[in-house]
């Protein structure tokens, strides 16, 4: 081989596709994923470098417009507010230029890029802003005290920029679809309810009933109390929480007293709740891998099919 096709040879390798690593992946099942992309530029090097056509590289969809997501190519939003709602989670708020609005159908999620330390990270989080919000929207982050996402949230400032694309998300909402919808959150997976639960109390002809049941450790934890009071005034909709390490009902304001259960969401409360529904329900689940699996189970055990739920 001659020094020059060496040299060619070695230009072709420097514009080979870097393989993801695995903390690139949120792991949400999300399409493309990272590495859908990764193997789709690879295919596009492997042909330019066989034909020596250097010009198919640069075949890629073109950047997004900073007003537009796209599942493929991250956008840069500008952070407009950060509030510390509980001692771990954070409320953000990003701008959207003028009157823009993100695009994204309620329950559905978008992936952030963070990098810590020089590792490249992503994660998946579902907007809790209304889905028509216009020039901004937000969401809901509880950060871990050994999470490397965690470390980069915790560091943002208002006037920060952070990157997000998408929308992912296979449960999309149509109004009156279900009689009724019961939706079981354990902490943040509150966030994909929110908007699919406003959704629904802002069209004044969909007339879908709503039970809400939000597992948190504590009344100090529960998070959008405001919220939550307010969506429950509408005549369609109830809210229930499970705190798992309160010890008195008797601490708790007059008004929760009666909608909160002492405990954990286990089997004889779901059966409990299933049958309190006033009509047919399709359920809608979200909190951590162990949290979705148990909830399944009891919803099977309390009569409900496989095709009457939906895991977030």
């Amino acid at each position: 081989m001659s020094e020059k096709e060496e040299d060619d040879d070695e230009a072709w390798l420097q514009l080979r596709p870097v393989e993801p690593l695995p903390s690139q992946c949120c792991g949400s099942g999300c399409s493309p994923c990272v590495f859908d992309l990764y193997h789709r530029d690879l295919a596009r090097w492997e042909a330019a470098r066989a034909s020596k056509d250097r010009s198919l590289l640069s075949g890629e969809e073109p950047q997004s417009c900073p007003s537009s997501l796209s599942p493929e190519t991250f956008v840069a939003f500008s952070i407009s507010t950060v509030d510390k709602v509980t001692k771990d989670t954070y409320r953000i708020r990003f701008a959207l230029p003028g009157n823009s609005q993100l695009g994204l159908r309620p329950g559905q999620h978008l992936i952030l890029r963070g990098t810590v330390g020089g590792l490249e990270i992503q994660r998946a989080y579902t907007p809790i802003s209304p889905a028509d919000a216009k020039g901004y929207f937000e969401v809901l982050i509880k950060c871990y005290q050994t999470g490397l996402m965690s470390r980069y949230v915790e560091s943002w400032r208002t006037g920060d920029t952070a990157f997000w694309r998408g929308p992912f998300g296979g449960f999309f909402y149509k109004p009156n679809q279900y009689g009724e919808l019961l939706m079981l959150a354990s902490g943040t997976g509150l966030a994909p309810m929110v908007p699919i639960l406003q959704s629904i109390t802002d069209n004044a002809d969909d007339e879908t009933f709503i039970t809400l049941v939000g597992c948190f450790k504590t009344f100090e934890g529960i998070y959008l109390k405001t919220f939550l009071q307010e969506q429950a005034r509408f005549w369609n909709v109830r809210t229930f929480f499970v705190l798992s390490q309160e010890k008195s009902l008797e601490q708790l304001p007059w008004s929760y007293r009666d909608k909160t259960h002492l405990g954990r969401l286990a089997q004889d409360l779901m059966k409990e709740l299933v049958g309190s529904c006033r009509r047919k329900p399709f359920a809608l689940v979200c909190g951590s891998a162990e949290f979705t699996k148990d909830m399944a189970r009891c919803l099977l055990c309390a009569g409900l099919a496989k095709d009457s739920y939906f895991l977030f």
